[in-house]
């Protein structure tokens, strides 16, 4: 029998999708997302995860010409979801132009995420570099 999310009590768990160069990836990574966070019982972090997660793997699709891979982590307290691609490019945070139709995507993920931060890969042993940006959220790790 089945009795639905319950209260996560384990200290860490670490979840990896790998997603094609798609632009279905970001709506498909989302709900995996919220499927790992109902699952552990922490809807209360939910939209917000969904939103940083969807706005790193918009632009992962956007700037890199190759496959993407999310993953998701509890560590102790936080949340922590990565976004690795093949593009060694990091993002820059500008300042946002209120006027224009994009561009506020990184402006969010500073605002609503407890920390943030990307790391470029360097050569891999078959020739593919990249990146990984990162968000952490704190959480409780039960539903209020």
């Amino acid at each position: 029998m089945d009795n639905g999310p319950q209260e996560d009590a384990s200290p860490g768990w670490d979840y990896t999708l790998h997603l094609p160069h798609d632009p279905r990836a970001p709506r498909i990574a989302r709900r995996t997302l919220r499927a790992i966070l109902e699952e552990h019982g922490q809807r209360r972090l939910r939209d917000t995860a969904e939103l940083l997660t969807s706005e790193l793997l918009t632009n992962s699709y956007r700037y890199a010409e190759g496959p993407s891979s999310m993953r998701v982590r509890r560590e102790g307290e936080r949340l922590r979801v990565s976004v690795s691609d093949t593009s060694p490019d990091l993002p820059v945070h500008r300042d946002v132009d209120r006027s224009a139709e994009g561009g506020r995507g990184l402006a969010l993920v500073r605002l609503c995420a407890a920390d943030w931060g990307g790391v470029a890969l360097g050569d891999q042993v078959f020739g593919i570099g990249g990146k990984t940006v990162w968000f952490e959220l704190d959480g409780t790790w039960r539903d209020a």
